[in-house]
């Protein structure tokens, strides 16, 4: 029994952050010295002190300076610790800071941080009034935030001729941009670093469809670019991409280019690059998304904009 506690320790140890596990330890150490000295003198011999002597506040706090993924595997460790995992203390640390003062009515349906939470990871919110949404991986509790096509920057998107601003009951939000025709074809977002999860690398994707009638998009390569406004983008930052999922491989290694893939949602998305958010409440960065495509000057047509995509990237 005594093994088997001490292996349970470890593993909660290991997945505690480094300057946490450290405190802890000379915690444990402290407390074991003052017990020992306490316990001979009255002539009795001391039990080793355990994490589970910890007050389940300190726990549940400690805990909640890890992340969504240690806290699953903590809470097997003991029933302290399956009981500290359960506080809101710990859920309310991986919850987004904002998202109860834009969603009162929807938080307070929940009877808890932690049903509050696996709601966010589940189904994404709208904010900034319905222009953006916003969930957290389940995992990690990063932030994940799609930009609708209303908070993009389109040339010639208040054009009627080029641009149809349209309904469709597929899509988060309350419109998206249907592309008519035009020649120069540019998207542009923007997003604050400190909204997304500092410290995180982040990618960037175009979320689409393709209208009945498609064209101009094959064989074409659109220039795309993510990086920090204000600051010299390196040639490595761009890349190209091209909107037509059935293109030949050969073509497309030939060019270089990245294609578009299925989403479980039905939509197709096209990652247009990546970027390291330093992040910070008091970083005023702000992140920008370009695609480009201004030198073959073909008619295009037929692509549905939802958005632009921005989720941590996968290593």
């Amino acid at each position: 029994m005594t093994k088997t506690k001490g292996v349970n320790e470890t593993r909660a140890l290991f997945a505690i952050k480094d300057y946490f596990r450290k405190c802890i330890q000379r915690l444990k150490k402290t407390l074991k010295v003052k017990l020992l000295a306490s316990d001979q003198s009255h002539g009795v011999d001391a039990e080793p002190v355990s994490l589970d002597d910890l007050p389940e506040e300190c726990i549940s706090i400690i805990i909640s300076f890890t992340s969504p993924r240690d806290a699953f595997a903590l809470a097997s460790v003991s029933k302290t610790f399956e009981s500290a995992v359960q506080s809101d203390t710990v859920w309310d640390k991986f919850i987004p800071p904002e998202y109860e003062s834009l969603v009162i009515s929807r938080s307070q349906d929940f009877s808890s941080k932690k049903d509050l939470y696996f709601a966010l990871c589940h189904k994404s919110v709208l904010i900034d009034d319905g222009k953006k949404s916003l969930w957290v991986e389940k995992a990690n509790g990063k932030r994940c935030i799609m930009l609708s096509a209303m908070h993009l920057s389109i040339t010639w998107g208040d054009c009627p001729q080029s641009w149809e601003w349209i309904s469709i009951p597929e899509s988060r939000f309350e419109t998206v941009a249907e592309l008519v025709e035009v020649r120069l074809f540019e998207i542009r977002g923007r997003i604050k670093s400190c909204i997304l999860s500092s410290r995180t690398r982040y990618a960037a994707y175009i979320v689409f469809k393709k209208g009945d009638m498609c064209y101009g998009l094959k064989e074409v390569a659109i220039e795309v670019v993510v990086g920090v406004v204000g600051k010299n983008l390196e040639e490595s930052c761009r890349r190209y991409v091209c909107f037509d999922e059935a293109m030949d491989e050969p073509f497309l290694r030939r060019k270089n280019l990245v294609k578009p893939v299925w989403r479980e949602d039905g939509w197709m998305e096209i990652k247009i690059g990546e970027l390291f958010n330093e992040g910070g409440l008091m970083n005023n960065d702000e992140i920008e998304m370009v695609a480009l495509e201004n030198k073959q000057r073909n008619w295009k047509r037929g692509l549905i904009i939802q958005g632009i995509e921005i989720r941590p990237a996968r290593l």
